[in-house]
Protein backbone atom coordinates (compact mmCIF):
# COMPACT_ATOMS: atom_id res chain seq x y z
CA UNK A 1 0.00 0.00 0.00
CA UNK A 2 1.32 3.51 -0.92
CA UNK A 3 2.19 5.81 1.92
CA UNK A 4 -0.34 7.98 0.35
CA UNK A 5 -3.11 5.23 0.70
CA UNK A 6 -2.06 4.96 4.49
CA UNK A 7 -2.87 8.56 5.00
CA UNK A 8 -5.82 8.53 3.20
CA UNK A 9 -7.20 5.46 5.55
CA UNK A 10 -9.09 6.01 8.91
CA UNK A 11 -10.29 6.99 10.94
CA UNK A 12 -7.73 8.39 13.01
CA UNK A 13 -7.76 9.12 17.53
CA UNK A 14 -5.50 11.84 19.20
CA UNK A 15 -5.80 13.03 22.59
CA UNK A 16 -5.41 16.29 22.26
CA UNK A 17 -3.25 16.76 25.50
CA UNK A 18 -2.82 20.58 24.70
CA UNK A 19 -6.34 21.08 25.52
CA UNK A 20 -8.37 20.79 29.27
CA UNK A 21 -11.45 21.24 29.95
CA UNK A 22 -13.54 23.83 32.78
CA UNK A 23 -17.48 22.37 34.03
CA UNK A 24 -19.68 25.25 34.23
CA UNK A 25 -23.19 24.86 36.07
CA UNK A 26 -25.51 26.20 38.82
CA UNK A 27 -28.63 27.89 38.05
CA UNK A 28 -27.62 30.65 35.91
CA UNK A 29 -24.89 29.77 34.26
CA UNK A 30 -26.70 30.02 30.83
CA UNK A 31 -27.03 34.18 31.46
CA UNK A 32 -24.16 34.41 32.97
CA UNK A 33 -21.71 33.00 29.71
CA UNK A 34 -24.15 34.37 27.44
CA UNK A 35 -23.09 38.14 28.60
CA UNK A 36 -19.01 37.08 28.24
CA UNK A 37 -18.75 34.71 24.89
CA UNK A 38 -18.83 35.15 21.21
CA UNK A 39 -21.45 32.02 20.62
CA UNK A 40 -25.01 32.02 21.63
CA UNK A 41 -25.32 29.77 24.77
CA UNK A 42 -28.89 30.16 25.33
CA UNK A 43 -29.73 27.67 23.02
CA UNK A 44 -26.62 24.87 23.43
CA UNK A 45 -28.37 21.84 23.71
CA UNK A 46 -26.67 18.58 25.38
CA UNK A 47 -24.30 17.04 23.34
CA UNK A 48 -23.77 19.92 21.14
CA UNK A 49 -20.82 21.34 20.89
CA UNK A 50 -20.54 25.11 19.66
CA UNK A 51 -17.17 26.98 18.85
CA UNK A 52 -16.59 30.39 20.67
CA UNK A 53 -13.70 33.29 21.98
CA UNK A 54 -13.43 35.26 25.20
CA UNK A 55 -11.89 38.22 23.88
CA UNK A 56 -10.46 41.56 25.87
CA UNK A 57 -12.79 44.36 26.45
CA UNK A 58 -11.03 46.09 23.07
CA UNK A 59 -11.47 42.79 21.00
CA UNK A 60 -8.36 41.21 20.91
CA UNK A 61 -8.73 37.12 21.25
CA UNK A 62 -7.25 35.86 24.91
CA UNK A 63 -9.26 32.49 25.26
CA UNK A 64 -10.95 29.79 22.24
CA UNK A 65 -12.71 27.99 23.33
CA UNK A 66 -15.78 24.60 22.35
CA UNK A 67 -18.89 24.82 24.58
CA UNK A 68 -19.99 21.47 25.03
CA UNK A 69 -23.98 21.32 26.76
CA UNK A 70 -25.16 18.95 28.64
CA UNK A 71 -27.93 18.93 31.28
CA UNK A 72 -27.34 21.25 34.10
CA UNK A 73 -24.54 23.16 32.47
CA UNK A 74 -21.94 22.90 30.33
CA UNK A 75 -18.07 21.70 29.67
CA UNK A 76 -15.79 24.39 28.38
CA UNK A 77 -12.82 22.72 26.51
CA UNK A 78 -9.88 25.39 26.00
CA UNK A 79 -5.98 25.55 25.65
CA UNK A 80 -4.20 23.62 28.74
CA UNK A 81 -1.86 26.20 29.45
CA UNK A 82 -4.39 29.24 29.68
CA UNK A 83 -7.13 27.28 32.37
CA UNK A 84 -5.57 28.81 35.49
CA UNK A 85 -5.85 32.25 33.47
CA UNK A 86 -9.45 31.16 31.96
CA UNK A 87 -10.65 30.22 35.35
CA UNK A 88 -9.77 33.17 37.36
CA UNK A 89 -11.06 35.29 35.04
CA UNK A 90 -14.34 33.63 34.67
CA UNK A 91 -14.31 33.80 38.54
CA UNK A 92 -13.85 37.31 38.23
CA UNK A 93 -17.03 38.30 35.92
CA UNK A 94 -18.99 35.81 38.02
CA UNK A 95 -19.71 38.27 40.82
CA UNK A 96 -23.07 37.33 42.28
CA UNK A 97 -24.53 35.45 39.71
CA UNK A 98 -25.01 31.51 40.82
CA UNK A 99 -22.78 29.91 39.01
CA UNK A 100 -20.33 27.01 39.81
CA UNK A 101 -16.85 26.41 38.07
CA UNK A 102 -14.09 24.23 38.23
CA UNK A 103 -11.48 22.29 36.30
CA UNK A 104 -12.44 18.85 35.33
CA UNK A 105 -10.40 16.02 34.86
CA UNK A 106 -12.00 15.04 31.46
CA UNK A 107 -9.72 14.04 28.57
CA UNK A 108 -10.20 15.80 24.83
CA UNK A 109 -9.84 13.65 22.06
CA UNK A 110 -10.36 13.98 18.26
CA UNK A 111 -11.62 11.53 15.53
CA UNK A 112 -11.07 12.13 12.19
CA UNK A 113 -11.69 10.56 8.68
CA UNK A 114 -14.58 8.49 10.46
CA UNK A 115 -18.04 8.22 9.14
CA UNK A 116 -19.89 9.02 11.87
CA UNK A 117 -19.78 9.86 15.62
CA UNK A 118 -19.48 6.91 18.19
CA UNK A 119 -20.77 7.26 21.32
CA UNK A 120 -19.04 10.31 23.17
CA UNK A 121 -18.78 12.24 20.27
CA UNK A 122 -19.88 14.95 18.56
CA UNK A 123 -19.22 17.20 15.18
CA UNK A 124 -16.08 19.80 15.21
CA UNK A 125 -18.89 22.79 14.42
CA UNK A 126 -15.65 24.78 12.60
CA UNK A 127 -15.50 23.03 8.81
CA UNK A 128 -16.54 19.67 7.29
CA UNK A 129 -14.20 17.52 7.30
CA UNK A 130 -12.10 17.97 10.96
CA UNK A 131 -14.36 15.16 12.25
CA UNK A 132 -15.43 14.92 15.64
CA UNK A 133 -14.50 15.65 19.18
CA UNK A 134 -14.43 13.64 22.13
CA UNK A 135 -14.79 14.34 26.13
CA UNK A 136 -14.17 11.32 28.28
CA UNK A 137 -15.20 8.89 25.44
CA UNK A 138 -13.07 6.15 24.72
CA UNK A 139 -11.06 5.07 21.71
CA UNK A 140 -13.29 3.54 19.12
CA UNK A 141 -12.14 0.16 18.40
CA UNK A 142 -11.63 0.31 14.82
CA UNK A 143 -9.75 4.09 15.23
CA UNK A 144 -6.04 4.30 14.24
CA UNK A 145 -4.26 5.37 17.65
CA UNK A 146 -2.07 8.54 16.66
CA UNK A 147 -0.59 11.58 18.05
CA UNK A 148 -1.76 15.42 18.52
CA UNK A 149 0.70 16.25 15.77
CA UNK A 150 -0.98 14.39 13.20
CA UNK A 151 -4.23 16.03 14.59
CA UNK A 152 -2.68 19.67 13.59
CA UNK A 153 -1.61 18.63 10.25
CA UNK A 154 -5.33 17.53 9.37
CA UNK A 155 -6.57 20.50 10.62
CA UNK A 156 -3.64 22.71 8.57
CA UNK A 157 -4.53 20.45 5.49
CA UNK A 158 -8.30 21.53 5.88
CA UNK A 159 -6.60 25.72 6.32
CA UNK A 160 -7.66 26.61 9.58
CA UNK A 161 -5.57 28.47 11.85
CA UNK A 162 -4.97 27.36 15.10
CA UNK A 163 -3.95 28.82 18.61
CA UNK A 164 -0.40 29.03 17.63
CA UNK A 165 -1.29 31.81 14.93
CA UNK A 166 -3.16 33.88 16.90
CA UNK A 167 -1.76 33.59 20.12
CA UNK A 168 -2.89 35.66 23.21
CA UNK A 169 -4.09 38.79 23.70
CA UNK A 170 -2.54 39.57 20.02
CA UNK A 171 -5.04 39.12 17.03
CA UNK A 172 -8.85 40.00 16.57
CA UNK A 173 -11.07 36.90 16.07
CA UNK A 174 -12.28 38.24 12.55
CA UNK A 175 -8.43 38.17 11.64
CA UNK A 176 -8.35 34.73 12.76
CA UNK A 177 -11.78 33.62 10.64
CA UNK A 178 -13.83 32.78 13.79
CA UNK A 179 -16.95 34.96 11.93
CA UNK A 180 -16.47 32.61 9.10
CA UNK A 181 -15.98 29.14 11.12
CA UNK A 182 -18.64 29.35 13.17
CA UNK A 183 -17.28 31.40 16.28
CA UNK A 184 -19.35 34.45 16.57
CA UNK A 185 -22.45 35.02 16.68
CA UNK A 186 -23.64 38.38 15.87
CA UNK A 187 -27.31 38.09 16.70
CA UNK A 188 -27.02 36.84 19.86
CA UNK A 189 -26.48 40.36 21.91
CA UNK A 190 -24.00 41.65 24.43
CA UNK A 191 -20.71 40.07 24.93
CA UNK A 192 -17.12 41.41 26.04
CA UNK A 193 -15.29 42.96 23.38
CA UNK A 194 -18.39 43.25 20.80
CA UNK A 195 -18.45 46.88 19.74
CA UNK A 196 -15.07 46.33 18.54
CA UNK A 197 -15.98 42.88 16.93
CA UNK A 198 -18.87 44.31 15.47
CA UNK A 199 -17.36 46.98 14.42
CA UNK A 200 -15.34 45.37 11.86
CA UNK A 201 -17.52 43.37 10.56
CA UNK A 202 -20.19 45.82 9.30
CA UNK A 203 -17.39 47.81 7.73
CA UNK A 204 -17.75 45.02 5.24
CA UNK A 205 -14.08 44.99 3.98
CA UNK A 206 -11.85 43.13 6.60
CA UNK A 207 -8.53 44.39 5.83
CA UNK A 208 -6.27 41.29 7.36
CA UNK A 209 -6.98 37.48 7.70
CA UNK A 210 -5.33 33.96 8.60
CA UNK A 211 -4.86 31.74 5.19
CA UNK A 212 -2.49 28.52 4.45
CA UNK A 213 0.71 29.71 2.28
CA UNK A 214 2.61 27.51 0.26
CA UNK A 215 6.54 27.08 -0.89
CA UNK A 216 9.05 24.90 -1.27
CA UNK A 217 11.83 24.49 1.92
CA UNK A 218 11.51 24.65 5.20
CA UNK A 219 9.35 27.50 6.99
CA UNK A 220 10.70 31.05 8.18
CA UNK A 221 10.68 31.90 11.34
CA UNK A 222 7.49 32.94 13.04
CA UNK A 223 6.43 37.09 12.25
CA UNK A 224 8.95 36.51 9.15
CA UNK A 225 7.48 39.24 6.44
CA UNK A 226 5.61 37.86 3.58
CA UNK A 227 6.53 40.20 0.27
CA UNK A 228 4.22 41.22 -2.52
CA UNK A 229 5.62 43.44 -5.66
CA UNK A 230 8.12 44.45 -2.52
CA UNK A 231 5.43 45.91 -0.23
CA UNK A 232 4.98 43.91 3.14
CA UNK A 233 2.00 41.58 2.44
CA UNK A 234 1.65 39.48 5.90
CA UNK A 235 3.73 37.64 8.48
CA UNK A 236 4.29 33.96 9.25
CA UNK A 237 2.58 32.70 11.84
CA UNK A 238 2.97 29.04 12.76
CA UNK A 239 4.87 26.59 10.03
CA UNK A 240 6.76 23.56 8.81
CA UNK A 241 8.56 22.67 5.86
CA UNK A 242 6.47 23.79 2.47
CA UNK A 243 3.82 25.51 4.47
CA UNK A 244 2.36 28.09 7.14
CA UNK A 245 0.13 29.38 8.35
CA UNK A 246 0.14 33.63 8.04
CA UNK A 247 -1.74 36.37 8.40
CA UNK A 248 -2.36 38.51 5.15
CA UNK A 249 -2.75 41.69 4.15
CA UNK A 250 -5.51 41.02 1.91
CA UNK A 251 -5.13 44.04 0.22
CA UNK A 252 -1.96 43.78 -1.13
CA UNK A 253 -2.15 40.09 -2.79
CA UNK A 254 -1.70 41.66 -5.85
CA UNK A 255 0.91 44.02 -5.97
CA UNK A 256 3.44 41.81 -8.08
CA UNK A 257 5.57 39.03 -7.39
CA UNK A 258 4.66 37.09 -4.21
CA UNK A 259 8.56 36.65 -2.14
CA UNK A 260 9.44 35.44 1.46
CA UNK A 261 12.24 37.59 2.95
CA UNK A 262 14.69 35.22 1.30
CA UNK A 263 13.59 35.58 -2.13
CA UNK A 264 11.73 32.29 -1.95
CA UNK A 265 8.21 32.52 -3.63
CA UNK A 266 5.06 31.80 -1.98
CA UNK A 267 1.48 31.24 -2.69
CA UNK A 268 -1.72 31.54 -1.01
CA UNK A 269 -3.79 28.08 -0.80
CA UNK A 270 -7.21 29.02 0.02
CA UNK A 271 -9.27 26.80 1.31
CA UNK A 272 -12.40 25.98 -0.12
CA UNK A 273 -14.76 26.32 3.39
CA UNK A 274 -12.84 29.98 3.53
CA UNK A 275 -13.67 31.08 0.12
CA UNK A 276 -17.57 30.12 -0.11
CA UNK A 277 -17.83 32.09 3.36
CA UNK A 278 -16.02 34.53 2.57
CA UNK A 279 -17.19 35.53 -0.97
CA UNK A 280 -15.25 38.17 -2.59
CA UNK A 281 -13.29 38.85 0.68
CA UNK A 282 -11.86 35.51 1.89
Amino acid sequence: MSTSAVRAAGPFHALLTSRAVIAVGGPDWRGYLQGLVTQDVETLQPGEIRFAALLTPQGRLLFDLFLIGHEGGCLIDCAAEHRPSLLQRLKMYRLRAKVELAEADTEVSALWNAAEAPAGFAPDPRAAGLGFRGYGAPAPADATATGEAAYERHRFALGLPGPADWGHDRSYPIEANFDLLGGIDFRKGCFVGQETTSRMKRRGTIKSRMAPIAFDGPSPEPGAGLLSGGLRAGQVASGFEGGAMALLRLDRLAEGAMTLEDGRTWRVNWPDWMARAAGNNP
